[in-house]
C-alpha cells in the first residue's frame, strides 16, 4: 500500500474518506479508500480499508465509490463537520478538534490509521498546530541526522 493521500480526503456525512493508490495494472494505478468516522469506534466503518469492495481509476472515481457506499449504509445524520479543521504537515493528518474552549487533536501518519495524538490541551488552534508542527520538524531532523 502506498501512502494515504490525505491531502485528497473528503469530508462527507460524517466520514473523512481518505484515498490510496491500491495497486497498478500495467502503466494505470489502482485506487482503493479508507475511513475515519466523527463517531470513532461506535461506526463499523471506522478505520476500514474499501467497506464497498470496489475499485476505482481514479481519485474522483473511488470517492465516488465510497459516497455511494456510505449513501447505502447510512449509521448516522452528521450534525457538524467535525473533519472541517484537518490540516497535512509532512504527510500526516492532523485534525483539530475544539471542546469547551480548548483545542486537542487527532494525529496519523502516512502510512496508517493509527491515531498517535498525545493526550494535551491547547488554548488555540494556533497554538495546537504550532506544538505538532514544531514535534513533527523535531522527529524529521533527528531522521535526516541518523
Amino acid at each position: 500500500m502506498s501512502r494515504l493521500l490525505y491531502e485528497k480526503s473528503i469530508s462527507y456525512q460524517g466520514y473523512l474518506i481518505i484515498p490510496f493508490v491500491y495497486g497498478k495494472a500495467d502503466a494505470y494505478e489502482i485506487y482503493s479508500y479508507k475511513l475515519l468516522s466523527e463517531i470513532g469506534n461506535k461506526s463499523r466503518f471506522h478505520k476500514t480499508e474499501n467497506p464497498a469492495g470496489i475499485y476505482g481509476n481514479s481519485i474522483n472515481n473511488i470517492i465516488d465509490i465510497a459516497k455511494e457506499h456510505l449513501e447505502k449504509n447510512l449509521e448516522f445524520i452528521s450534525q457538524q463537520d467535525c473533519f472541517k479543521l484537518r490540516y497535512i504537515f509532512r504527510y500526516n493528518l492532523i485534525i483539530i478538534f475544539q471542546q469547551n474552549g480548548k483545542y486537542f487533536y487527532d494525529h496519523y501518519p502516512p502510512e496508517l490509521l493509527n491515531n498517535i495524538a498525545a493526550p494535551k490541551l491547547f488554548n488555540s488552534e494556533y497554538e495546537c498546530l504550532s506544538w505538532i508542527q514544531a514535534g513533527l520538524n523535531g522527529q524529521y531532523l533527528r531522521q535526516q541526522a541518523s
